[in-house]
């Protein structure tokens, strides 16, 4: 049976937030140490120290610091990474206090953490978490410990898991939009505008700089909006072999004045968790060329004189065609030729995951 890798989150129990937040702040000092100490060396020598250049300027400080070694081996590891991806001498400093503290984080390196008496076992310490996986059967990789944006902790362990294949048959397609955020070819979706429901207690907490509130309202929209896309998205993955999406780009559409939807859309969301699912349950996902599936009609496979064209036809939500009759709903129709067009893939060659 085929196995993948896979990340599990827990909460972690408020009576560790103290000792999560005092270890949090020894990895920031060390984070600004190596930072300080890697920008020196490239500035005066020219050398770009890797991480295990970084590696003898930390050895033996785990105790004094209160931190497992191999967290300090994470931290160089991971701040050379950093350092490469964005092509910089220096990065941002780690802030342990102030309005714009860093949210803390808490690396793990492979066997530095296990499941012990019912608990997590890290650096000596046990750590209780709302356990809804059942941790025990599996084995850790690595890990960290995260904070967000309300002081919660978490615990995100990657392990192996065994591939669950899907007993779906069908094909279908998937067309993103931003009054429905998903519609599919079978006329299922999710309807998304979480941030639009909450946008006036919103801004009432805003305006009372209730900073708190502000915070809980935000959590609220991105739990809700993660809870729509992966209950729509297991449900795609169970009853389908194949699903596909149109290739509409987020980010680019993120700098136009329709981002506030876009982005309320959690379109790379959706992408994603269909991406990771679909591989779990060796079933096929590809993005499809989407260009001209909203004007196409579904049926005759023209675009008619009558059918919605530009921006402005992107307010007509239903259309009939003028050159065969056929009634259509915008998103569904747009769904259908993406179908179709994911149908035109599979004939030219993709492979299909060898689950299926």
């Amino acid at each position: 049976m085929a196995r993948l890798s896979k990340t599990l989150k827990l909460r972690v129990k408020d009576k560790h937030v103290a000792c999560l937040n005092e270890m949090a702040r020894s990895v920031n000092f060390v984070w600004n140490y190596i930072n300080e100490l890697s920008a020196r060396s490239i500035k005066e020598r020219g050398v770009w120290l890797s991480r295990y250049d970084l590696h003898p300027f930390t050895v033996g400080a785990h105790k004094e610091l209160g931190l497992h070694s191999h967290t300090l081996q994470c931290i160089s590891g991971e701040y050379v990474t950093r350092r490469k991806q964005f092509q910089k001498a220096k990065l941002n400093w780690r802030k342990s206090g102030g309005t714009r503290r860093s949210l803390g984080w808490i690396p793990i390196n492979t066997n530095a953490a296990k499941w012990k008496n019912g608990q997590v076992f890290h650096n000596g310490k046990y750590f209780k978490v709302w356990d809804s996986y059942g941790l025990s059967k599996y084995k850790f990789r690595s890990a960290s410990f995260n904070e967000d944006a309300r002081g919660r902790w978490y615990f995100n362990v990657v392990v192996t898991a065994n591939v669950e294949a899907s007993n779906g048959t069908q094909f279908t397609g998937v067309d993103l939009g931003c009054k429905e955020a998903a519609t599919d070819s079978n006329g299922d979706g999710v309807q998304g505008r979480e941030y639009r429901r909450l946008e006036a207690k919103l801004g009432i907490a805003q305006r009372a700089r209730n900073k708190g509130r502000v915070k809980a309202i935000h959590a609220k929209i991105r739990h809700r909006r993660q809870d729509a896309l992966h209950k729509y998205s297991r449900k795609l993955v169970n009853e389908n072999a194949a699903i596909f999406v149109g290739n509409v780009s987020s980010s680019g559409l993120a700098k136009t004045k329709m981002a506030k939807s876009v982005l309320d859309a959690g379109w790379g969301s959706l992408k994603t968790m269909l991406e990771y699912k679909c591989d779990h349950a060796g079933i096929v996902f590809e993005e499809i060329n989407e260009a001209y599936s909203t004007q196409s009609c579904s049926c005759c496979g023209t675009i008619p004189a009558s059918s919605p064209k530009g921006r402005s036809g992107l307010r007509i939500r239903e259309w009939t065609c003028s050159e065969c009759g056929a009634e259509h709903d915008c998103d569904i129709n747009a769904a259908k030729n993406i179908l179709a067009a994911g149908h035109r893939r599979l004939a030219v060659g993709i492979t299909v995951s060898s689950g299926r």
